[in-house]
Parts: C-alpha cells; structure tokens; sequence
C-alpha cells in the first residue's frame, strides 16, 4: 500500500465539525472541473492513490482517467462501497426492477442477472453481494484497483449482526474477480479485528480514524493499540486532524509515531494544502529514520 492515500470528502460536502465549510466545499466541486484539478494537484504532488466512494461523480472521474492514460499513468483508484445514496435515489425515481439493471456490469448482464436470479430463489445471500459487488466496480472497468474496501456503514453493521462470514465472502469475490484485495472501514476497529480473523482474513487491511484525540475512535487509543497488538493489522489512518480540532504537524507528527499505521488517508480542497500536508508526513516519517 502506498503511505499516502487522497479520499473524497471534500468534493461532496463532507465535514464533521463544520457544516458551513462543508455547505461551501460542496457548492465549489458542483462541477467536475475543480475535482479534476484538485486531483491534478494531488498527483503532482506525489500522491498516486485517490480512495472514493462510488458516487456518480467519481464514475465521471474515472472515465477522464480512463481517457487520458497518459496524463494519469501510475494512477490507482480504491472504491469504497456501496455508496447508499445513490440506490436509494435510484429506487425512488425508477422503481426496484428498474434502478437494478442501472446498475448492473454492462459486460457481464446476462451473467448477472441469472446470479441474482437465483439469488432471489433460493435466498443465496452470497450471489446478491457478489452482484451488486459488481454493479459498484462498473465505473473503474480498465483502470487500476488495486484494494476494494466494503464502506463502514456496511461494515459495521455486519458487526452488529453477526455474520462475519459475508466478510469473507466479499473478500473471495474481490480477489478471484478483480485480483485485488480487499479492504474494511470501520467505526470499531477493536471489534472488527477479531471478527475479520475468525473467517480467516489474516492481516487485513482496515481503515479507521486514528488521532491524537481519539476523536471517534470506538474504545480509544489504547483499545487501538491493544487490538493491533492482537490482531496485526495494516491500518489506513483517516481523520487524522480530527476535522480541523488538531493542528495539522501535531496531529501528523502523533500519528506516523503509532507503529500499526501504515497509511494516511486526508482530503484537501487545494494543492498547496495538499502538498503541505505530504511535506509534513514525508519529514516526520524522516525523523524516524534510523540515522
């Protein structure tokens, strides 16, 4: 994995501390021209990763990528699903049947609909998610996906539940499927470790908020550290500046220093705030360094 990743937020209006810069980054990326450009200013400055949901906008960012394989050479997207929204709108405006064949994989339709045929059948739980699986990978056809992660609404709600094993089912279909692996985003990551390891999923990757304040990290800090301890795990840190409440060299300084953190997930709204938060990850890390 990549030790800095660039995530979405930002372009729809997404902030947990402030609604009102949230309100104004979603009226500035309306558009698909400034996400572009902010992606540009993230590649620029060394950034090759860019961790989406699979909101309808991304697909239209994907299929500039797609059509400019020279400028986006090296670039890799990892899709978050399912993006909720857009299948309960879809239902909305078309109807059940309808909003389905929105959304299934042009290349394989008959393939799909006689899974999820038989799904409806014989109540096969795995065929619906390997279905709508690919439903949700249709946009990044052709393009580089390295990890596919199962959203944390999803994620967490599968912990609730108990059925650990549509973990693995998830897991199985992304890498026979797409040759990728898959990933896991959580609100709980003490308790989403043993889980993953109780089907099989050894050092998963999981992306979690980890920040100097604990700031919606479910049990704390130490709960984190204990569980990694346990259950190794590569960790993706999101929310590292706890949504603007940690200045951002003290809060990327505390987090490069927890061992289980392999990556860095932040969102940016411009490239010099972009490439000041690469520099700051980059000289941190440099000050582990051994001599």
């Amino acid at each position: 994995m990549d030790r800095i990743l660039f995530g979405d937020n930002q372009f729809f209006g997404i902030n947990h501390m402030s609604e009102e810069k949230a309100r104004q980054q979603s009226m500035r990326f309306a558009d698909l021209a400034p996400i572009m450009e902010t992606l540009r200013g993230a590649k620029n400055a060394g950034v090759d990763v860019f961790m989406c949901t699979t909101h309808d906008r991304i697909a239209e960012v994907a299929e500039v990528v797609r059509d400019q394989p020279e400028e986006w050479a090296g670039f890799k997207f990892y899709p978050c699903m399912p993006y909720a929204h857009k299948y309960a709108n879809a239902v909305t405006e078309y109807g059940y049947f309808d909003a389905l064949k929105r959304f299934l994989p042009g290349g394989g339709l008959l393939d799909a609909a006689m899974r999820g045929g038989k799904a409806l059948l014989t109540r096969d739980m795995e065929s619906v998610a390997t279905l709508l699986i690919d439903a949700e990978m249709k946009p990044f056809k052709g393009l580089e996906t390295p990890i596919v992660f199962v959203q944390n609404v999803v994620t967490d709600l599968i912990l609730g539940l108990g059925y650990f094993e549509a973990f693995k089912i998830f897991a199985d279909h992304i890498e026979k499927r797409y040759n990728a692996e898959a990933g896991f985003i959580t609100m709980n990551l003490p308790m989403l470790l043993p889980a993953l390891d109780s089907v099989g999923i050894r050092n998963p990757i999981v992306c979690a908020n980890v920040n100097k304040i604990g700031f919606r990290m479910s049990g704390g800090i130490e709960a984190y550290r204990r569980a990694t301890q346990e259950w190794p795990a590569r960790v993706i840190a999101m929310s590292v500046l706890a949504s603007g409440a940690i200045p951002p060299a003290e809060a990327i300084e505390w987090v490069v220093n927890e061992p289980y953190v392999r990556s860095i997930l932040f969102g940016a709204s411009s490239e010099r705030n972009i490439r000041s938060t690469v520099d700051l990850i980059h000289r941190f890390d440099g000050a582990l360094a051994p001599a």
